[in-house]
């Protein structure tokens, strides 16, 4: 298989994958660097292991994870070719480790929460679009558990403040939901609202986190802003885990909303399913990710740890 063939069998994998709902944008920036370095070592023939792991260890970053990770690129693409040609190699999986793992995240405290987003309000210019709209925004983030991406693709016509919901649209493979919002959430969007207008009188607002001129809200200038943020505040890494960034703040709303549920005696059980459904995910093994043993619910299992037969008692 040449470089014209095998580039062919990429195009042809990413439109199945596709039409079955996988966005594929990091694998097929993947995919088309292995058909580059198949090229760059004169490689012809059918996909073999061999060529497979040699791509894999080429990464910038010469970590075994790496390596596994861009190794799982390879073996569906792999598998998908052996049906057709049957001289395919589908590397072994787990040869350099574990494909996933999960660092502890930094879980917010309430009062963390507030400086995240007070701060925010304080970012440059002074009296500008950019504070307002990082301060909503991770104010949102932390009260809905939204994917930064959901949040960073609605539309005005997707927030309904009279109604109280978030309608996030073809989102992780392609599911939409509605999204309730707490009153205090939707007082608080509709002040940006009013101020997001006033501050941008010329332009129909489309979508509806905005910088100024009505540039919409991009990844990398979110994360600019909460690298601001935290050097304002002087957040530094602890031995205990990593500083907050915008994936905290869903594993933040996850874990405080079943601190709150415990604290209001509900069956947590049954909640978690609709917790699950809350934040999007098709499976509630999915909701267990973000779920950590913070301080508060550690202390909630240790207490109904003690009420149990042999479990020492109550509670000093």
């Amino acid at each position: 298989m040449n470089r014209t063939d095998l580039m062919q069998a990429v195009d042809d994998y990413l439109r199945v994958r596709r039409a079955l709902g996988f966005q594929l944008r990091i694998e097929e920036t993947q995919l088309r660097s292995l058909v580059r370095f198949a090229e760059s070592r004169g490689h012809r023939g059918p996909l073999t292991g061999e060529l497979a792991e040699a791509w894999a260890r080429a990464s910038r970053r010469s970590d075994p994870y790496t390596w596994s990770r861009r190794l799982s690129v390879v073996r569906p693409f792999a598998r998908y070719l052996h049906g057709t040609d049957s001289g395919t190699e589908i590397p072994p999986g787990r040869i350099f480790g574990p494909v996933h793992r999960r660092v502890p995240p930094h879980v917010l405290t309430k009062e963390e929460v507030t400086q995240l987003v007070q701060e925010a309000g304080h970012l440059f210019p002074d009296k500008g679009l950019r504070p307002l709209t990082f301060a909503a925004l991770f104010g949102l983030l932390a009260c809905t558990g939204l994917r930064v991406s959901e949040a960073l693709r609605l539309q005005t016509g997707d927030v309904d403040l009279t109604g109280g919901l978030l309608h996030v649209r073809q989102s992780k493979f392609r599911k939409s939901r509605l999204v309730p919002l707490h009153p205090s959430a939707v007082e608080a969007l509709q002040s940006y609202a009013r101020r997001r207008d006033d501050l941008t009188p010329l332009v129909a607002a489309s979508a509806f986190f905005m910088l100024g001129k009505g540039v919409p809200v991009t990844w990398s200038r979110t994360r600019t802003a909460v690298y601001g943020v935290r050097r304002r505040l002087g957040w530094q890494p602890t031995s205990s885990g990593p500083q907050p960034c915008l994936r905290s703040l869903r594993h933040t709303f996850a874990c405080h909303r079943l601190v709150a549920w415990y604290e209001q005696g509900a069956d947590v059980n049954n909640r978690i399913h609709s917790l699950s459904t809350y934040l999007g995910h098709g499976k509630v093994t999915d909701t267990y990710w973000y779920l950590s043993g913070i301080p508060e619910l550690l202390a909630i299992a240790g207490k109904r740890f003690r009420g149990l037969p042999g479990g020492g008692g109550e509670e000093p």
